[in-house]
């Protein structure tokens, strides 16, 4: 039997194409991601289907974009950018330094 994975079972929603380009590392995780994930739920699922909801899991965990994308009346800026990405940064760099996650 497969343990529970992260990623529950997938909602049907509104879709809009994107193309995007993976290392062969990443794109063979995903496939074996999907194969577990086909395990766990009980039918296959193509891994291109899993990456909008992982996507979607990645950000609503990110406090910092969490807390961007909920100031009233604005849209992302440039500055808002910047501190994301110092943020990303700085936590993979603590995390890379002493080998836990920061957070």
């Amino acid at each position: 039997m497969t343990e529970k994975l992260r990623l529950g079972p997938l909602p049907r929603s509104e879709v809009v194409r994107l193309t995007v380009a993976l290392p062969t590392s990443v794109k063979a995780d995903l496939d074996r991601y999907a194969e577990l994930f086909g395990a766990a739920y009980g039918n296959a699922v193509d891994a291109a289907l899993l990456v909008p909801h992982m996507l979607a899991a990645f950000m609503e965990r990110d406090r910092a974009f969490r807390k961007a994308r909920q100031t009233p009346g604005s849209s992302t800026t440039r500055d808002q950018v910047s501190a994301l990405t110092s943020e990303a940064t700085s936590s993979a760099s603590e995390t890379a330094a002493d080998g836990s996650p920061s957070g």
